[in-house]
């Protein structure tokens, strides 16, 4: 019997079935994408899983080497709206600008969080002599009640770091295992980077309300013993009060988790949405130049553009 679930009865569902009294867990393929010059895996959102918690989108970028005088990262001004991007650097150096004026380089070990909120555009950079990239890129979606909220950036160059038997774990955002981080978040999640030192195995507690994925971001990880190989996203839903994983030495992973967001909401381009309208009236605000969106002057290029709107106004 296989362990594999892929069934499109699961692709809404928070709650991974319970087989010969074994609860199962999702696989989520990734598919690639490039953004700015640089592949990436991308596992949220696909056709097997649009959220989890909050999280609605979720890029795995490198590990990356640019060789032969390739400038790495760069991508243009664009637009946000309805979400919160959240960067995880693991390796290199990427400069972040916004339309509020924030200049941030970000490092290994730190998070930038930008808010949009009713609207905000940015860009990012390898920053210059920088020859590796190797990130994570989450969006989370903000609940309806604050999706219009000031947009705003915070950056976090500390984050709560801490070893459990031979793991090596830093808690991102959120609370764990009796930690909590800084960041700002507007509906209850965790973000957890694992890293283990020697091959081992660890026991994670879990919250039963909040539902949960891991995606290995080097080497393969084992969850309960079935195999997850990088870029692989372990989809473990809600009702678990723990789990058992593996990891060999050097593996890394990101567990992502939260309560389960309970809103319909609409992914288009770079932006997030309630509703169609919001969107449309988002690229439209952008294709026209709108102060919504402010500018970025300091960039030397041109701004991105989206396609044409899926839908009719």
């Amino acid at each position: 019997m296989s362990n594999l679930v892929n069934d499109a009865d699961l692709t809404s569902s928070l709650d991974c079935p319970v087989v010969e009294g074994k609860r199962q867990v999702q696989h989520v393929a990734p598919r690639t994408a490039d953004v700015g010059g640089i592949p990436v895996n991308r596992v949220l959102p696909s056709r097997q899983r649009r959220l989890i918690g909050a999280w609605c989108f979720l890029d795995h970028a490198g590990p990356a080497v640019f060789k032969g005088g390739a400038s790495g990262l760069r991508v243009g001004p664009h637009p946000h709206i309805g979400l919160q991007t959240f960067t995880w650097m693991i390796e290199g150096e990427v400069l972040h600008r916004d339309s509020l004026g924030n200049e941030q380089v970000i490092r290994p070990g730190q998070v930038n969080l930008m808010t949009a909120g009713r609207g905000i555009s940015h860009t990012e950079e390898s920053v210059p002599g920088e020859t590796h990239l190797h990130a994570a890129q989450l969006w989370i979606a903000l609940p309806e009640a604050q999706r219009c909220t000031d947009p705003r950036f915070d950056h976090y160059p500390q984050l709560p770091q801490w070893r459990e038997e031979d793991f090596e774990l830093t808690l991102l955002t959120g609370e764990f295992a009796g930690h909590r981080a800084p960041t700002l978040a507007f509906s209850p999640l965790v973000g957890l980077d694992l890293r283990a030192t020697t091959a081992r195995s660890l026991t994670l507690p879990l919250r039963e309300d909040f539902e949960y994925g891991l995606l290995p971001l080097e080497s393969e990880l084992a969850i309960e013993g079935e195999r997850f190989s990088v870029n692989e996203l372990a989809y473990l839903g809600r009702g678990r009060s723990q789990v058992d994983l593996e990891l060999p030495e050097g593996g890394r992973a990101i567990l992502v988790g939260g309560e389960p967001l309970g809103e319909e909401i609409l992914i288009w381009w770079n932006f997030v949405g309630h509703s169609k309208a919001e969107i449309i009236e988002a690229q439209r605000d952008w294709e026209v130049g709108s102060k919504r969106f402010g500018d970025i002057p300091e960039f030397q290029g041109e701004r991105l553009m989206p396609p044409p709107l899926p839908w009719r106004a």
